[in-house]
């Protein structure tokens, strides 16, 4: 699906968007008359196009502006035949183009300068062109040596001096039509090789291409695109000019040409894009996340046109975006991280705008970011749940202070939490109890207290409470869960019970803490949160299956890798399988010490798995371990957390992101821990505290997680970095014979004053690797 990665909205009121205003055009007329200029050129390798002269695209942009009136005011909305497209405000769904339309709200050929005409072959045929790759490397090579550089211009501005041009230059073969997303029949090396020489060749030369690309998008469009012009648009993406913001206006309309394509050629790209390399994909997508960056943030505001002139340049480059990033999902493993989509930059505008015009208007025709989730980055959507928590928390508390005071009843203020009560002794009934009875309270801010204990909760105690259910329901004895040793993860005891109450306990766990910000140190394998996410939205009608969703053969090695190992070598066996491995479509599980069998399929055990049918054996034995076995105790487990954390929100994210919210993200970054330390007792310039970083930062991998689970009660870090940990280090008066000693709870680290490098080590060791059972005060 090439709008992979896009966010369905939550409604899809239409809504007509803003007609734009005609303006008069006569002081522009002149305009018309001559070419676009092209700007200067650097003949520097480090190239690019100078950024040089501020007006060096007014008068192409005034042309376009131009074009752009003309169009809008004879009342074209749809036509895609000039380089003027739709205004795509809305980029997903563009309206299908009726040809007879198309024909009467064309603007006339005859508008556009002399010099823009491109000739409208009846049935282009591709004129034939001989040169290699060798044939061009010669020509710049002697260009360097003799100063001469005629021939490089030449083939540089008649390659791209028309969509025909670049199909006869970079074709793999002129006469095949290579209409198959299979192949895109470009010669990739040979595109590669022209581009990686375009920036070190002299001004005029750069200058040529980019006016033959102006040539190129002012084409007629007779009917729907050829492969060809496909093909063209895939090459001229990859053009590394469009890196330059003096070539933004040309590449604006480029993007919005693409934006406008059908469903159908979107899908060409998108396979096409999948056979990019790693080397050349990531600048594509660099480049177009810069171009959005600039446009939102721009350095030199006078570089581009008005931003109201240009509404569609963010649309249409984020669309593009979502091809690249549906071609990146296609493959496994990626071609590049799916963080290196986000947009950093957008951290920095109105999330929640952003948020309340994609709930309002859906995919209508006001654009929003939140349509393409994969660009905004973790810590963006994680502000766009907290604001959507704190609102959905305020509006309960409100709604709670009303009905008291219409009741005419005193309000207090414990009626703006959810207070849980628990007794240490019976932690986990006491919760599921008190969870149960405050259900209507779920999304008020959490406040728990220890019956029997003083004590205000400001943070501690409900990380206290965190910390030791989590420890005590994930216990193997507790037997709800099953610790795998091979792969260092939990999974749901398939064990039938006649209560699933406390899987939907754990489930509103998870959500409690991704809504108070508490990072948990849960190890669920990535398939979980995949589930967790089938769907993302509660179905209304509660005969729904949830919490199912497709499993493979790498989610069963990520949670038991050796059976997971056996299946795929039952797959790749070469002898007979059926009289080898004699196995029919039945499995075998203990429960309680009692063997029971289960079909995969109906009459399984009558059913011999064979060379033919092992396929579909292995595929319904995973789909058993992950989603059948386990179903009522994942959908209790799946209610539990979205009883907390129901939001549209959650439609932007990516399984992998679930993960990071609820447990923090595993890349520790101790420089930046030992930047945002508090200390107690402690100056960091005293001699204990270099000791103590020096020894940190010397640390393994290993004994810096050890260090992080000791003192903070995980061993990974929250969405918002290492300052959000609010680590503290404070002076323990106790003699220095003692170990190190944390309070989890408020992430502090005691430490007594050694007297060297040498004991601070030794003892933060013995500390930091015996503290499991004890850490916790």
């Amino acid at each position: 699906d090439p709008n992979q990665g896009s966010a369905a909205p939550p409604s899809a009121e239409e809504d007509g968007g803003d007609e734009e205003e005609e303006e008069e055009e006569g002081e522009k007329e002149k305009e018309r008359e001559k070419l676009p200029p092209i700007p200067s050129a650097s003949s520097a390798a480090a190239g690019g196009l100078e950024r040089g002269a501020k007006n060096q695209f007014s008068t192409f942009s005034n042309f376009i502006t131009t074009i752009n009136q003309k169009k809008e005011g004879i009342g074209n909305r749809n036509s895609p035949t000039q380089l003027v497209i739709p205004n795509i405000k809305n980029v997903r769904d563009l309206p299908p183009i009726c040809l007879d339309v198309r024909q009467k709200q064309r603007i006339s050929i005859d508008t556009l300068p002399q010099e823009l005409k491109a000739p409208i072959p009846p049935e282009p045929s591709l004129p034939i062109r001989t040169k290699t790759v060798k044939d061009f490397q010669d020509d710049v090579e002697k260009a360097k040596s003799s100063g001469d550089w005629k021939a490089v211009h030449d083939f540089y501005s008649t390659t791209f001096d028309s969509f025909l041009e670049i199909n006869a230059a970079f074709k793999k073969d002129t006469n095949s039509p290579f209409n198959t997303i299979e192949d895109s029949g470009i010669n990739a090396k040979f595109v590669n090789v022209v581009y990686d020489a375009l920036l070190n060749t002299p001004q005029d030369v750069q200058k040529s291409v980019l006016k033959g690309i102006i040539n190129g998008l002012l084409q007629e469009w007779k009917g729907p695109r050829t492969k060809d012009d496909l093909r063209a648009y895939c090459i001229l993406l990859q053009n590394p000019q469009f890196s330059n913001t003096s070539t933004y206006v040309i590449y604006a309309h480029l993007l919005r040409q693409i934006a406008a394509l059908t469903e159908a050629d979107h899908h060409f790209l998108v396979h096409w894009s999948k056979k990019i390399s790693q080397k050349r994909f990531k600048p594509l997508v660099d480049r177009l996340l810069q171009f959005i960056s600039l446009r939102l943030f721009p350095a030199k505001p006078e570089e581009f046109p008005p931003m109201v002139k240009c509404t569609w340049w963010i649309p249409s480059a984020t669309k593009v975006l979502a091809l690249f990033n549906a071609a990146n999902s296609l493959i496994s493993p990626p071609i590049i991280s799916y963080t290196d989509f986000y947009n950093s930059t957008l951290d920095h505008i109105d999330l929640m705008e952003e948020y309340h015009n994609w709930q309002c208007y859906g995919n209508s025709h006001r654009f929003s970011f939140c349509q393409y989730p994969f660009i905004i980055s973790i810590a963006a959507k994680k502000v766009i749940i907290q604001r959507d928590s704190e609102q959905q928390m305020i509006s309960i508390a409100r709604q709670s202070l009303v009905d008291k005071v219409s009741r005419r009843q005193k309000p207090d203020m414990n009626m703006l939490f959810l207070n849980v009560k628990v007794r240490r002794t019976h932690l986990v009934s006491d919760s599921l109890d008190e969870l149960a009875r405050k259900r209507a309270d779920l999304k008020k801010k959490l406040k728990v207290t220890f019956v029997g204990e003083a004590g205000l909760d400001m943070g501690g105690l409900t990380k206290e409470w965190f910390l030791l259910l989590i420890r005590q329901i994930f216990h193997p004895d507790y037997g709800m869960f099953t610790y795998h040793k091979d792969s260092h993860c939990h999974w749901f005891s398939s064990f039938k019970c006649d209560n699933y109450s406390e899987f939907r306990l754990v489930g509103a766990l998870m959500g409690l803490a991704v809504y108070n910000s508490i990072t948990l140190d849960i190890r669920f394998p990535p398939c979980c949160y995949k589930k967790l996410l089938s769907p993302p939205i509660v179905p209304c009608d509660h005969n729904t299956l949830v919490g199912i969703c497709d499993v493979t053969l790498d989610d069963l090695f990520q949670i038991m890798p050796e059976l997971a190992h056996g299946l795929s070598e039952l797959l790749s066996y070469e002898g007979n399988v059926e009289e080898d491995f004699y196995s029919t479509f039945q499995v075998f599980q203990e429960e309680f010490g009692v063997i029971k069998s289960y079909n995969l399929k109906p009459n399984g055990d009558k059913i011999p798995v064979t060379n033919q049918n092992r396929k579909e054996y292995v595929q319904l034995y995973v789909d058993f371990l992950l989603n059948k076995s386990i179903y009522k105790q994942f959908a209790a487990f799946y209610y539990g957390f979205h009883s907390v954390c129901a939001s549209y929100a959650l439609l932007l994210l990516r399984p992998e992101e679930v993960e990071i919210l609820v447990c923090g993200s595993p890349e520790l970054d101790m420089s930046a821990l030992q930047r945002s330390t508090q200390y107690e007792g402690y100056q960091k310039t005293d001699l204990t505290i270099r000791y103590f970083w020096e020894v940190v930062l010397g640390f393994t991998l290993d004994l810096q997680k050890k260090l992080l689970h000791f003192a903070t009660g995980s061993d990974r870090v929250p969405v918002g970095g290492m300052a959000d940990l609010n680590f503290k280090i404070s002076k323990s008066e106790t003699s220095t014979n003692w170990l190190p000693v944390a309070h989890t709870c408020f992430n502090q680290l005691c430490l007594p004053p050694y007297k060297n490098k040498k004991e601070l080590k030794q003892k933060l060791i013995i500390g930091i690797s015996n503290a499991e059972g004890f850490g916790l005060e």
